[in-house]
Parts: structure tokens; C-alpha cells; sequence
């Protein structure tokens, strides 16, 4: 019978579980190498998930520049309500769309990429301000730019076990290519928006901004109160990869991948096995 004091007595036992997930996965993705499972239990619900998160941002040796967005679909959902979830972008994992970029995968791991409208903020986020709505959203100025998201993790099985692997291990991302800025976005109706994605020359997805329940504004609201309510509220110049707009699409070392944004230019990148860094 419970004494009532299961919560406290339990706490201490699962942050040393949250730091020995998180630093698996560090160290994991420190030397490029695989995890044959997930390595302790899976966290609760997302609130744990995030703790993990937060522990492996602080044992990574970069800095925090943006943040991906990933969709929850509504079966995968836990009791926090939240209809998305977020994973960091460090600096070092951020490159420029020129020529054809190297896109880092995880060998014996989890590789895909996919298509992103990324977002840029023109100035921060008011202090104190945990919720949003895409309105509300809409009025903090951002710029929009296209992209591709490198969604790989040492973790093979990270999406087939869901939203609470995924966010434990950095929302499943291992870099952003960002392309070129979409000028005055904001007249844009999002339908128009549209992009295709090719692996090793074959179209395996099509798409665009409205591809995602709730659109740009949506994932951006999310992206602003998320963060908030972990005491990150987003700051300007920092990022937002918005989802996938095309699919998540499965990529092998070795293949080509190029992402065509209709009237916004394209990005060409080629597979690679991610390598260890000091």
C-alpha cells in the first residue's frame, strides 16, 4: 500500500534514470555510432521526456540555435494535450544550401530526411508568455525560408516507439539545411506553398505548408508556448523548422537528395554516415 510519499521517494531514482538516458544518446551520437535500444525505460509522458531532453542539451558541447518541429498523431497522444513536440537545432549541425550538401546519418540508425519551411524570429518572444495562439503567432515577425530537416538518431526503432523516444533523443534531428529566404511569406496563401521531394532520382513525396493539420502559424505557436513553458522562451535569430512538408522519407548513405520548392529554388544534399567529434 502506497505511504503516500511514492512521488518523492521515486524522484531521486528517475533523474539518475533521465541522466543515464541522456547521456546514452550523447555519447551515442558523439562517436556516430548506433543504439541497439532504447537504453533504459521509456519516460512516462512527455514532461519526462523533456527532462531527458534538457539533460542531453546541457552535456552537448553546442549551442542551441533553433528547434524542429515534429507532428503527434492523435493515437500517439499523452495527457499534456500537445499536438506536436520539439527537438534542438545546434549550431554546428546548421549548413547552408550550396552546391550539394552533406546530409549526416546515423550508420545502423535511424536516417531520413525531410522537406521544412523554416522559420527565422525578427525579435524575441515577450517574456512570461506560455500560451499562443496561431493569431497571436502571426503577429511576431519571422521571416520564412525553405530547408531540409535531417531526422536521424542512433536509435533505429526512435519513431516506431513514439513521441517519448522522440523527444528524448534531441526530437529525432541531426542537423537543418537551410535554403533561401521566401520574401513577404505572409502574402502568400499557405496552399501555394508547395515542394516535392526526390531520393536517388525518384519523386517520394509531395506536398506544402498545408501538408500539416494547423499549417505554419500552428507549428509556430506551438514552437513559442512549448518552448515557454520550459523556460526557453525563443529569442530573436533563433529557428523553427516548421514539419515535414512532404513526408518523412527514408534515406540510405550514399543517396541523393534534392527538395524542389515550387518557384523558391531547390536543395541538393547527398547521404553520409555521421562521424564521430571530439
Amino acid at each position: 500500500m502506497s505511504n503516500g510519499n511514492d512521488s518523492a521517494a521515486d524522484a531521486p531514482r528517475q533523474g539518475e534514470e533521465a541522466e543515464a538516458i541522456a547521456g546514452a544518446f550523447v555519447r551515442a551520437r558523439l562517436a556516430g555510432a548506433a543504439l541497439p535500444a532504447f537504453p533504459g525505460n521509456i519516460p512516462a509522458d512527455l514532461v519526462a521526456a523533456y527532462a531527458v531532453q534538457d539533460l542531453a542539451i546541457a552535456q552537448w558541447p553546442d549551442e542551441v540555435v533553433g528547434w524542429k518541429v515534429g507532428y503527434i498523431q492523435p493515437p500517439r497522444r499523452d495527457g499534456s494535450g500537445d499536438e506536436r513536440l520539439l527537438g534542438p537545432i545546434f549550431r554546428r549541425n546548421l549548413w547552408p544550401a550550396a552546391g550539394q550538401v552533406e546530409l549526416p546519418v546515423f550508420a545502423g540508425g535511424f536516417a531520413a530526411v525531410e522537406a521544412e519551411y523554416v522559420l527565422r524570429l525578427q525579435q524575441d518572444a515577450p517574456a512570461g508568455k506560455t500560451e499562443w495562439t496561431p493569431q497571436e503567432a502571426a503577429a511576431l515577425p519571422a521571416t520564412l525560408h525553405t530547408g531540409i530537416e535531417i531526422a536521424s538518431s542512433p536509435l533505429a526503432t526512435i519513431n516506431a516507439l513514439g513521441p517519448r523516444v522522440v523527444v528524448s533523443d534531441f526530437g529525432n534531428n541531426n542537423g537543418l539545411v537551410m535554403g533561401a529566404e521566401i520574401p513577404d511569406w505572409r502574402a502568400i496563401p499557405e496552399p501555394q506553398l508547395v515542394a516535392a521531394t526526390w531520393i536517388g532520382g525518384e519523386c517520394v513525396g509531395r506536398g506544402g505548408a498545408t501538408t500539416l493539420p494547423g499549417g505554419l502559424l500552428a507549428a509556430y505557436a506551438f514552437a513559442l508556448a512549448r518552448s515557454a513553458r520550459r523556460g526557453r522562451p525563443l529569442r530573436r535569430g533563433e529557428l523553427i523548422a516548421t514539419g515535414n512538408a512532404t513526408g518523412i522519407h527514408d534515406v540510405a548513405i550514399g543517396q541523393g537528395v534534392r527538395v524542389e520548392f515550387d518557384g523558391h529554388g531547390a536543395i541538393e544534399g547527398r547521404a553520409v554516415a555521421a562521424r564521430g567529434r571530439p
